[in-house]
């Protein structure tokens, strides 16, 4: 009897069977999925969507989570600061901390700078010969130069920034305030954690990192600090003290006079403005 029925099936009639099979089981499975889907729901704050508009949208990582998304949740959750995110300025976050109901005083608006004024000034002990990047340098006895905080020059800043903000001139990485966003990527990189913040609002800041003096650090570049300390002596603000033979800026205080990029013998203040630094080189 069946296969008397099935004989006299058009071919069409079996098409429409196996889609109406096919569209059953579809229809099941749905309401299955749409069953667990209810019952296994995690609700979302809906601040969520707020707070992540409020976010620069970098997805750079510099606040350490896989994203902006990432830590819009987080901050909903109570779990992340504000300031984690390096890129937002400081009016979004005044508007998320609204969002979330919390005190935000508003974290220092801060650049990037890096420590180290040596490149072709510093002496190199060896040639090295490896695979490019300073990371990689930096594994071989830690680099090529004598100075063992110098900057190697050789671009791992360079290659993980994504918006050519970071460059290497004359042997020493220089990072262009005015294209960069804050993640940190490069100061992450470097090896010799040359990179550092300092306010957003500073006007000089210290262009070394050696915490040596005197004749090892003449030796070793021209451009290095030496401990001198005249210009902790000649600031009229007290805003700089000597650390381990460095000078350490208090930005609390400084005023931007500039007199200690004028007095320091080894040339080792510089402006944040570097066209104003340039012209100071050129005077000098």
């Amino acid at each position: 009897m069946y296969n008397l029925l099935d004989a006299q099936l058009t071919p069409v009639a079996h098409v429409l069977i196996v889609v109406g099979i096919m569209l059953v089981i579809a229809l099941v499975f749905g309401f299955l999925i749409m069953v667990v889907s209810k019952k296994f729901a995690v609700d979302v704050d809906e601040r969520e969507e707020t707070v992540l508009g409020c976010l620069a949208g970098a997805n750079c990582g510099g606040c350490g989570k896989a994203g902006c998304a990432a830590l819009a949740h987080s901050l909903v959750e109570g779990k992340g600061e504000i300031d984690d995110c390096p890129v937002t300025d400081k009016k979004n976050k005044l508007k998320i901390a609204e969002i979330l109901g919390v005190d935000y005083a508003g974290g220092g608006e801060f650049i990037y700078v890096v420590n180290c004024g040596g490149g072709i000034n510093a002496k190199d002990r060896n040639d090295y010969l490896g695979e490019s990047g300073c990371v990689r340098q930096s594994m071989v006895s830690g680099g090529r130069k004598f100075c063992s905080t110098a900057c190697l020059g050789d671009g791992s800043c360079v290659s993980v920034c994504d918006n050519d903000a970071v460059s290497v001139i004359d042997g020493v990485a220089y990072i262009d305030t005015d294209k960069c966003i804050k993640c940190g990527k490069c100061a992450r990189t470097c090896p010799k954690t040359l990179i550092t913040k300092i306010p957003a609002s500073a006007v000089v800041y210290v262009k070394c990192s050696t915490k040596c003096r005197g004749k090892e650090v003449m030796d070793a570049c021209a451009k290095g600090c030496i401990g001198c300390g005249i210009c902790a002596k000649n600031c009229a603000q007290k805003a700089i003290t000597m650390v381990d033979n460095l000078p350490r800026v208090d930005y609390s205080k400084c005023v931007g006079c500039g007199y200690c990029v004028e007095k320091c013998p080894r040339k080792v203040f510089h402006f944040v403005d570097r066209t104003r630094d340039e012209n100071r080189d050129k005077k000098g």
